[in-house]
């Protein structure tokens, strides 16, 4: 092993040495107890258990009644209008009657809700886009809290569904459970027109009806958008973590491979079952190691900048403290080997096809950047998925892909590496701490040093670009009070197209926000989540029109170039949305949220990390809470964990 790997791995788990160990007596003791009295469904009253079967058909509903057979819970995000998750229509029936050939029974747990990034970019709906990563985490446990069942199939696909499943699974540790992907839709509109379309509406050069016609090529049908944003990255970490079958994140839908592999989901829940042959409970399997190798495998694919909330929040469902030092400290050691548009022109098809997750493991588990010996769905050590699947003679069959990359304009060996380091860098300063892709962006602009004009909301920033106040002139645009306590820290990603327009002019253009960009952020350097919050004092509240700001995301730094006396002399300028006027859409039934998230680096959710429950841990993942004026109420006040910050 990498030796930076292993003292990272052994930090996170001294870090975590308290509330892992409390998370896993919990989940251990859970599983002893469901090793011991068989199906959990048996041990119910039976005026519980008749109503857990009483709409069952066919054998299912005896198999039910009995107390011999596993049961299996479906767990879905399916909804017809989104490409990534209407495949999940007939999965219900085609995983029962794989569970029912493995001996077991399955039934449709619950679903969670599924929004789309895509459609609620720059509107008010995405305000609620990270919020409702935990509400499909809660939505999950409501699904599992029957005590009916002895694993889980998970079905989700996108942005905050994948990290939301698996969130919620985690809290039931003692359950086996597995994602069961989709894929994604075959190869539409190559990214870079629909790019160069974007910016030329954005330029008034084209009408709407061309930029329709671009995007619905582009997005033509069934499956995952084809870039790899914050989807595919969900599907890449899921595998690397062994929480996929090998080879099965990236076949596209309604295939006979897809079909077959969706099957062997449903028999793999049975035989890994606290009763089945190979009991592997999902607390066990997301361990220190797993979280590790997930983070190693999103630096070195150059995945979305989103996951570096959702690993901090996945690991802390686990018991485990993961920092955004970590991710520093990673990014440094993993050098960056694929080129997946936005950080190409290829899209994941083009990479899966270039050897994909078999050739990308086994590269990275050659040179000891990734622990092999984890627990995974399907069977211990990550070797296995070194494999691909194939069908053969009608029968599923996995054979070790032994080449390496078939297009090394698509993916690399860590011997030929795009970049020597990952693909995300953390940048920090008397600003904060943010967070930086840099995969996409060109070396000439890793480094920008430009006055800064400042913004609360978005939508004042396109009103400046269509009305020509942002031409000739170099700046970083500060977009404030966009954290998850302001408004949901919604993405910004609509702001790319009019800023490359500007980049490409020759104009030396940024971003630093507290809000977020998203997995398909691409030339634009930007320094994104940045904590602590304009909406909690942070430091970002003083900047004002033509203040001078650094951004080296190639030196990890970001910096308000502006004397620390005069700093001390301003007060946070701005506020974030009272509760009264943050209404529609919603948004109103979600203020409780905004009173609870937790700051960007420590997830930006409303939980605390497993095993660190007591009274003495509040909001933002099991760090102490604060006590304080709510900034909903005052609008200025500077809490008492970033006032020295702030200062």
């Amino acid at each position: 092993m990498n030796p930076t790997i292993q003292e990272i791995t052994g930090r996170i788990a001294e870090r975590s040495r308290v509330s892992r160990a409390a998370y896993l007596e919990r989940i251990r003791r859970d599983g002893e107890a469901a090793r011991a009295k068989g199906p959990a469904r048996a041990h119910l009253g039976c005026a519980n258990l008749a109503h857990g079967f009483a709409a069952a058909s066919g054998e299912d509903k005896p198999a039910l009644r009995g107390s011999a057979k596993p049961g299996v819970a479906i767990v879905t995000s399916y909804n017809d209008m989104l490409s990534a998750h209407q495949p999940y229509e007939t999965y219900p029936p085609e995983l029962k009657a794989a569970v029912r050939r493995a001996g077991g029974v399955a039934q449709v747990a619950g679903g969670v809700p599924a929004m789309c990034d895509g459609i609620t970019q720059g509107r008010a709906g995405m305000e609620l886009s990270l919020y409702s990563r935990d509400v499909i985490a809660m939505s999950t446990a409501i699904a599992l809290s029957h005590d009916m069942f002895d694993a889980a199939l998970l079905l989700g696909v996108c942005d905050k569904i994948v990290p939301g499943l698996l969130i919620g699974a985690l809290h039931f540790g003692h359950l086996p459970a597995l994602f069961v992907p989709a894929g994604p839709m075959t190869s539409g509109l190559p990214n870079k027109v629909k790019a160069r379309t974007r910016q030329l509406y954005a330029e008034g050069k084209v009408g709407r009806d061309e930029l329709l016609d671009a995007e619905a090529k582009s997005y033509h049908s069934p499956g995952t958008c084809t870039f790899y944003g914050t989807a595919n990255s969900n599907q890449a970490l899921m595998e690397v973590m062994g929480l996929h079958l090998p080879g099965s994140t990236f076949v596209n839908p309604h295939t006979e491979l897809r079909h077959a592999l969706t099957e062997a989901a449903g028999r793999r829940a049975v035989e890994i079952t606290a009763h089945g042959p190979a009991y592997t409970p999902i607390g066990e399997l997301v361990d220190e190691k797993s979280i590790v190798n997930a983070c190693v495998a999103l630096l070195a694919t150059g995945g979305s900048t989103n996951h570096t909330l959702h690993l901090v929040a996945m690991a802390a469902a686990a018991g485990i403290v993961l920092t955004w030092d970590d991710l520093a400290c990673l990014s440094k050691v993993v050098p960056l080997l694929t080129r997946i548009y936005p950080n190409g022109q290829a899209d994941v098809n083009h990479f899966r096809d270039a050897g994909g997750m078999q050739v990308l493991i086994g590269d990275l588990l050659d040179a000891g950047l990734l622990h092999e010996d984890v627990l995974t769905v399907a069977g211990p050590g990550l070797d296995r998925y070194r494999s691909a699947p194939a069908l053969e003679d009608g029968e599923l069959v996995w054979t070790p892909v032994t080449g390496g990359s078939k297009d090394l304009d698509v993916l690399r060996p860590v011997s030929e590496p795009f970049s020597a380091d990952g693909g995300i860098h953390m940048v920090e300063g008397n600003l904060g701490r943010a967070v930086s892709k840099v995969s996409a962006v060109k070396q000439e602009h890793l480094v920008i040093e430009a006055p800064a004009k400042v913004f609360d909301d978005q939508l004042d920033l396109l009103r400046a670009f269509e009305a020509g106040e942002l031409d000739g002139q170099d700046f970083v645009a500060v977009i404030r009070y966009q954290g998850p306590s302001a408004n949901g820290m919604p993405e910004l990603h609509k702001l790319t197209p009019p800023l490359a327009v500007l980049l490409d002019r020759g104009q030396r253009v940024a971003i630093v926000t507290d809000g977020r960009m998203s997995g398909a952020s691409g030339k634009v350097p930007a320094a994104i989540h940045l904590s602590p919050e304009a909406a909690d004092g942070g430091p970002i509240a003083l900047v004002r029109d033509g203040d001078p700001i650094r951004l080296d995301s190639a030196a990890g730094t970001l910096e308000l170039l502006v004397p620390a006396e005069e700093l001390a002399t301003r007060t946070p300028d701005g506020r974030a949305l009272s509760d009264a006027q943050w209404v529609g859409t919603g948004r109103e039934l979600f203020a409780a949220f905004r009173r609870m998230a937790g700051p960007a680096e420590r997830g930006a959710g409303i939980f605390g990390v497993s095993g660190a429950e007591s009274s003495h841990h509040g909001p933002g993942l099991g760090f102490p809470a604060e006590a304080g004026l709510s900034h909903l109420e005052t609008g200025t006040a500077v809490s008492p964990r970033h006032a020295e910050a702030a200062r």
